[in-house]
């Protein structure tokens, strides 16, 4: 444990720029959180060869990733709420980065799993604990900050791949273990620098069920927006590279450079989408995100060439201006047990969506086609519209 004097005190302080201090640390480490989450799919190729996987059981290395890293996050939210230690925060870079850059060392494809599985429970621990404390003593423009935050993870997650590919490439998977060493400095330098802000002599510990059960409505309504918003998220993310190299007749490194553009599109998505809210209120971002973004979705399905891309990055912009709008709007709805709350905002209806849809979206392009399966993702976004329409006018991010 660190010393209380070169600790930082993550309660409100009089400076501003004290203030900002926590917003900055805990992006750094969402940063490189989201760079090792999605690793697994650049190193999949690899591992295929050097165990000997069936599709099957990689497919199922996937899923145990998302289950373990998404949603999860909840219990680990109860457990930050419940014992409020920053272990949570500050181990799950490190914990992430040895097990999953490790992987490459396993001798069988049981402990495969379970490296999978230890890697994904770091992401699952950071993000909930993290989400809750970021903007902590930012009274002002917290929609912007908590956007700052959520896109520096979509950062992460947007040059994961060329990191990796790169590591990989030059030192082989085996070797990878190497990639280790930013999230162990990320944890290192965040056991040294900071400490959670103190309870209040009258607060809880543990989840604040009363408090949740008098805003389970909007709670609801918000999960089942994210749920939405998710399934073209999560399922583009995992299977545009094939979509552009199969439906559109891109070469495999092109489709990986233009995944990553539409990554990094959602990242300043959800900075413009942070601000937007802190002017215009959430509820009002999450209805023009909802209906704006299917337009240029769709040219992105059935156009082509340049204009087919520019609605992809577009479209994909304006639907991410949620993700820091919904976490936000949890958070105020249900403060006492903020880490619970953005971790089914963050995690759990991120996880449950990218479960089910992206073995669904395979399914329909196996008996259909591609083309028809994504068409089928990007219209999703109006039923968003419409349930959207049930928040309060009153609850602002």
């Amino acid at each position: 444990m660190s010393s209380p004097a070169a600790a930082i005190d993550l309660a409100p302080a009089s400076s501003t720029r004290s203030n900002y201090t926590p917003l900055i640390l805990f992006s750094c480490g969402h940063f490189f959180v989201d760079l090792y989450s999605i690793a697994l799919s650049v190193m999949q190729p690899l591992l295929l060869v050097q165990f000997g996987l069936t599709l099957t059981q990689a497919g199922v290395l996937g899923g145990l990733l998302v289950f373990s890293s998404s949603v999860m996050q909840p219990v680990y939210g109860y457990l930050a709420d419940r014992f409020h230690t920053r272990l949570f925060s500050a181990l799950g870079p490190g914990v992430a980065a040895i097990f999953i850059s490790s992987l490459g060392l396993a001798s069988n494809y049981s402990m495969l799993l379970a490296m999978v599985w230890l890697g994904g429970a770091g992401i699952a621990a950071f993000h909930p604990q993290a989400a809750a404390n970021a903007t902590h003593g930012i009274l002002e423009r917290r929609g912007r900050a908590m956007a700052v935050f959520i896109s520096a993870g979509t950062a992460g997650m947007a040059l994961g791949p060329t990191y990796f590919s790169w590591l990989t490439g030059t030192l082989g998977l085996s070797r990878a273990y190497w990639a280790a060493i930013p999230g162990l400095l990320m944890t290192a330098f965040a056991l040294s620098l900071f400490r959670l802000p103190s309870r209040g002599a009258g607060s809880k510990r543990g989840l604040d069920f009363a408090g949740l059960r008098t805003v389970a409505g909007p709670l609801t309504i918000l999960f089942f927006l994210v749920v939405i918003r998710s399934i073209v998220q999560v399922t583009f993310a995992q299977m545009l590279p094939l979509y552009l190299k199969i439906q559109q007749g891109y070469s495999l490194p092109v489709a990986s450079y233009i995944t990553s553009l539409y990554l990094l599109a959602g990242a300043l998505g959800g900075l413009a989408g942070g601000s937007l809210a802190d002017i215009f209120g959430g509820r009002r971002i999450i209805l023009f995100s909802m209906i704006a973004s299917v337009p240029f979705l769709l040219l992105f399905v059935f156009g082509s060439g340049l204009a087919s891309i520019a609605g992809l990055v577009v479209g994909g912009s304006i639907l991410l201006f949620t993700i820091p709008v919904n976490v936000m709007m949890a958070q105020s709805l249900a403060p006492a047990s903020a880490g619970t709350v953005s971790a089914l905002m963050m995690g759990a209806a991120w996880g449950s969506a990218g479960m089910l849809f992206i073995p669904l979206t395979g399914w329909v392009s196996d008996h259909f086609s591609m083309r028809t399966a994504f068409a089928g993702l990007v219209i999703m976004p109006l039923a968003g519209f419409l349930l959207a329409l049930k928040l309060p006018h009153d609850h602002r991010a």
